[in-house]
């Protein structure tokens, strides 16, 4: 009999409907959101608030295509090794990712053969076979590195631009607010999600626990990038040029996944967009992205990350005291200063009590690689998953 942490269970295909819900959700009011702006005159925000939309789907439609590309040459992915990949060959995959639809392909396409394994009755008393629950793992875990690139492409970016509007220009609505919540809940989806299927990735899943360590984790990261998201916000308050210095800090984030380098691609050019989108990503938090130890790298991000949150709102006091007498300044402050300080603290409580540890176990964002894996068995999509980013 499968055990449950090899199962693709009827739990996981729900959680793969609530997960394609909160996609649309996002998408729908981001691009809602940018049509109330271009209605009422605001073009500049409008086109903003759709170029997250666009960078972000094109990035993640470039590399589904590629993930697709390579899983047909693979016998796990394409057993009958005729070049089609769900039921559609090379061309037919290009148009679909053409008309940025192959997020949606994956999810139709992982729920339907989801369905098959967990909710079909068997014929007789032979359980659905390993390969498949293994398959469908893999499906997951594309589409859960594939929703945390739109989560650091769009979501967290329209956070940032969403309340800098808001706080910076007066400008308020429903839709806004609705929009900010989606980002929101898609953040703490996709990380929640991540965590789960590199889980499932670990040779040794057991020994990573969810529950307590989920929760605990989660606290981490949404307590810290709110944090950061805010201060950014507060920076672009100060001076719109404040984004002069973020990508001053994408360019470090990039220029150190160079350095380390990540080995992430099957192709030069498409390891250079992944950098670069690392970059991206390190604006915000702190990923592993080699699968080294990091420890330091870690701690001095955090001392840096610590000192830019504290001196957002201290600068713009300085230089523009007028904000005192706003009413967002001080609650916004507080949101900072508490986030930080609780989210530093829900990270040394992980690691200190809540970190899986032994020789067994797969990168974290601390530890390296602590063992070679048995990949005989693992689909090519559980084994890519080992080379992104690591928690």
């Amino acid at each position: 009999m499968l055990q449950t942490d090899s199962e693709f269970t009827k739990t996981r295909w729900i959680c793969t409907i609530i997960g394609l819900g909160f996609y649309l959700v996002d998408i729908v009011t981001d691009v809602g959101l940018a049509v109330n702006y271009f209605l009422v005159g605001d073009l500049v925000w409008a086109g903003l608030t759709l170029l997250s939309v666009a960078v972000a789907s094109a990035a993640t439609q470039v590399f589904s295509y590629t993930w697709y590309r390579d899983d047909m040459r693979k016998p796990l992915a394409n057993p009958g090794g005729d070049g089609l990949i769900c039921e559609m060959n090379r061309g037919g995959l290009i148009g679909l990712h053409v008309m940025q639809t192959g997020i949606f392909t994956r999810y139709y396409d992982l729920l339907k053969v989801g369905y098959g394994a967990v909710f079909s009755k068997p014929l007789g008393p032979v359980e659905c076979p390993r390969d498949v629950h293994l398959a469908l793992f893999g499906r997951a875990t594309d589409l859960s590195m594939l929703k945390l690139f739109e989560t650091f492409l769009e979501s967290v970016p329209q956070l940032v631009l969403q309340l800098y509007i808001m706080l910076g220009h007066g400008h308020r609505s429903i839709l806004q607010c609705i929009c900010m919540v989606g980002s929101f809940i898609n953040i703490a989806w996709a990380i929640v999600d991540y965590r789960r299927c590199l889980r499932r990735s670990l040779p040794q899943v057991r020994e990573m626990p969810s529950g307590l360590p989920t929760f605990v984790y989660l606290l981490y990261k949404l307590l810290t990038i709110t944090a950061h998201i805010l201060s950014l916000s507060l920076f672009l308050v100060l001076s719109p040029y404040s984004t002069l210095g973020m990508a001053v800090v994408w360019l470090a984030g990039t220029l150190w996944a160079h350095w380390v380098p990540t080995d992430f691609c099957t192709s030069k050019g498409l390891e250079r967009l992944y950098r670069i989108i690392v970059g991206v990503v390190l604006i915000f938090t702190f990923f592993n992205v080699k699968g080294q130890d990091t420890s330091w790298p870690m701690a001095v991000y955090y001392v840096l990350f610590a000192l830019v949150n504290l001196s957002g709102p201290l600068l713009l006091v300085l230089v523009r005291p007028e904000v005192n007498a706003t009413e967002y300044f001080w609650p916004v402050t507080l949101l900072i200063f508490g986030g930080t300080v609780l989210g530093l603290v829900c990270l040394l409580l992980y690691y200190a009590v809540c970190h899986p540890r032994g020789r067994s176990l797969q990168a974290d964002e601390v530890d390296g690689h602590m063992g070679q894996e048995r990949e005989t068995e693992t689909p090519d999509n559980m084994v890519r998953v080992r080379n992104f980013l690591q928690l």
